[in-house]
């Protein structure tokens, strides 16, 4: 039996499940190499290759290793982009969170709208204790987003990803449960 997928709902938005009905509209984005580059990938060359996407977000939430949500516009259903976690150790009771948006959409407040619900979700529904950000240095704006949200800067991680053909360092943002007075422990 298939778990259900959550939708979440913000002011502006529906955070739901991917499928390949969604394709074409991610293409616009995962095709952009200023959206892809700071989450490590090269950009999408065709519409299968996000149909690939598509199957890693049903792969991760399917193995309970983590859950990506597509960004839509309430308005009109538009997907922008996705945000959720991964690399999920319930054990530890910590998730990576994740996140990117079309570029016609930066700076109109969505990836903030999105990532504070996601957030939120992951500890009302996962019981998270802590979540990560892990960002590139030269990343200033997804900086400044999860700042803004609330998290603290723990670190400079030295070569601690390989993707593109070359090592990244990456900075390690964290934003634990009671530094937003959240109590409902395990």
């Amino acid at each position: 039996m298939k778990k259900e997928f959550p939708v979440i709902e913000t002011k502006r938005l529906i955070l739901r499940e991917a499928t390949k009905a969604d394709a074409g509209d991610m293409y616009e984005y995962l095709s952009d190499v200023d959206v892809v580059k700071p989450m490590g990938l090269e950009p999408c060359q065709a519409v299968n290759e996000v149909y690939d996407e598509i199957e890693w977000y049903q792969s991760i939430y399917k193995g309970g290793r983590g859950i990506r949500w597509l960004i839509t516009l309430k308005d009109n259903g538009k997907a922008i982009g996705t945000c959720g976690f991964l690399n999920m150790a319930q054990k530890h009771f910590r998730a990576e969170v994740g996140y990117e948006l079309s570029q016609a959409h930066w700076g109109k407040g969505f990836a903030g709208e999105a990532l504070e619900a996601v957030v939120m979700y992951g500890y009302q529904h996962f019981r998270l204790e802590r979540v990560e950000a892990l960002i590139e240095p030269a990343n200033i704006p997804s900086q400044k987003l999860v700042e803004k949200q609330g998290f603290k800067r723990e670190g400079l991680l030295r070569h601690y990803e390989y993707t593109c053909g070359k090592f990244d360092d990456l900075l390690m943002y964290s934003l634990l449960k009671n530094d937003l007075d959240i109590h409902s422990g395990p």
